[in-house]
């Protein structure tokens, strides 16, 4: 298209989820619940692994730094969807919406890695018992998990330089965040190669690590049914079912969304399909782990009685 007859659009109109006013609040009251229930959930996650000595171990190092990263991941998105429930014009700026459109794919994918780097993890600890000390200690786990940001930094950094290249005509996302394909549908320019390489790095990235953390459990269920005692299988099962539901969660709808071709997204599905990921996925995992983890229920215990404690003497003193 000819630059004298591009319209320059300095910023967007995220239009997020239409509907009546008692519809918007009520969307609001939920998906504010949510958001404060999940950082809360993963700050105390967090706080008990720095804390805790007994939860200093490769398993919570990983689990803190997804924690951390459910974070800023669902924080990347929910102030904007909150947002769109309260007002009829939502803006965001054209660099701000490619920044969104980054930070929310920079740490997806680092979740991706992450995932799969815990799922090796337990594979390591089921199946390799003996060699776990070796194989998985904290400087390897650390080393692991920087690779995760790292790697997950990486991956949408290309697609994102030709996005920030596009020129757009239309000034209305049909969604509540920036997401790659409602922002294709506003440019002007040829969007094919953004969408390909987008597309690629998206399907490498998540189909890479679910086939890794599948394999990682194919290797861990394997093991577990050569168990002779029935009680062993049940507890080794026990502690994969926590991050295995996450897994099963997260992995779903991202496919759901993503491994697909561009011409096939339904804005409406879309939608929805990004609640899961954006709002429900980041409290899940606390939830999940929390109530699934015995270590984690004894040190959270352990915390409320030295907080109850000091309590109890402070009184005292009065």
């Amino acid at each position: 298209m000819d630059g004298a007859n591009r319209t320059t659009v300095k910023e967007f109109i995220l239009v997020g989820f239409p509907g009546s006013p008692s519809l918007q609040l009520t969307l609001f009251a939920t998906f504010l619940t949510v958001y404060l229930l999940s950082l809360t959930g993963n700050t105390l996650i967090i706080f008990l692994v720095l804390t805790d000595s007994t939860l200093q171990t490769p398993m919570y190092i990983f689990l803190g730094n997804l924690s951390f990263l459910e974070i800023w991941y669902t924080t990347a998105t929910v102030p904007k969807l909150l947002a769109t429930c309260l007002s009829t014009v939502v803006t965001i700026s054209v660099p701000g919406c490619i920044a969104q459109l980054y930070f929310f794919f920079s740490m997806g994918a680092t979740e991706c890695i992450l995932l799969a780097a815990m799922a090796y993890d337990r594979y390591v600890a089921i199946c390799s018992p003996l060699r776990y000390s070796l194989l998985m200690n904290a400087q390897i786990c650390l080393k692991f998990s920087a690779g995760s940001w790292f790697g997950g930094f990486f991956a949408p950094f290309p697609a994102t330089i030709l996005i920030s290249q596009l020129n757009f005509c239309g000034h209305k996302i049909n969604h509540f965040f920036c997401d790659s394909d409602p922002l294709s549908k506003v440019s002007c320019s040829d969007t094919f190669v953004v969408e390909a390489l987008g597309y690629t790095c998206t399907s490498v990235v998540i189909l890479s690590s679910f086939l890794l953390t599948v394999s990682s459990y194919g290797n861990i269920v394997a093991t577990v049914i050569r168990l002779s005692s029935r009680e062993a299988r049940k507890k080794t099962f026990s502690t994969c079912a926590s991050h295995l539901t996450v897994v099963t969660i997260y992995y779903g709808t991202i496919i759901f969304a993503y491994v697909r071709p561009p011409a096939k997204y339904n804005f409406t599905i879309g939608k929805v399909i990004s609640v899961f990921y954006c709002v429900v996925t980041p409290l899940v995992n606390p939830l999940i782990y929390t109530l699934r983890n015995q270590d984690v229920k004894k040190a959270f215990k352990k915390f409320l009685a030295q907080k109850a404690f000091l309590l109890t003497r402070n009184i005292k003193k009065f």
